[in-house]
């Protein structure tokens, strides 16, 4: 029995190297990698959505690294890379899209809801103030009537 538990712990713990990979290997020249990770840092991954091209450990990532890779090597210019990636892939795939027309609603989008919000908040305080007040009228109303004499 103590043979099976060990054997059990054993593969509990060695387990996690069975989804091991080999490391990437960077690239020949040092020039294209310190480039490639200033560009890959305003690349977001398309798979985490949340996280730089730069950090991103999904296969999707690793062939857009090797993409740009590419890229650099053929001598594009950072800004030839964004906008061949922009084509493939939407301005999604930018950290900071450019601001134009299609891209308004990520830019302004969240002040546009907080003006919303604040207006509606308002008016709900506007409404239920004036709700509060005629309660409070009523209420008081018959106390006047009962302590003015009548004539």
């Amino acid at each position: 029995m103590k043979r099976i538990i060990g054997a059990f712990v054993f593969i509990l713990i060695f387990a996690n190297t069975l989804y091991a990979r080999e490391a990437q290997p960077y690239a020949e020249d040092p020039v294209v990698e310190a480039r490639l990770l200033v560009l890959a840092d305003e690349l977001r991954c398309l798979v985490c959505q949340n996280e730089s091209l730069a950090s991103s450990r999904a296969e999707l990532a690793e062939d857009l690294r090797r993409e740009v890779r590419n890229l650099i090597r053929q001598g594009k210019t950072d800004a030839q890379i964004k906008f061949f990636l922009v084509e493939r892939y939407g301005d999604f795939v930018l950290y900071r899209p450019e601001v134009k027309p299609i891209t308004w609603i990520l830019w302004f989008g969240p002040f546009l809801l907080l003006l919303i919000a604040v207006w509606s908040l308002w008016r709900y305080l506007c409404m239920r103030s004036d709700a509060l007040l005629q309660h409070q009228q009523a209420k008081i109303e018959p106390l006047e009537n009962s302590i003015t004499p009548k004539d």
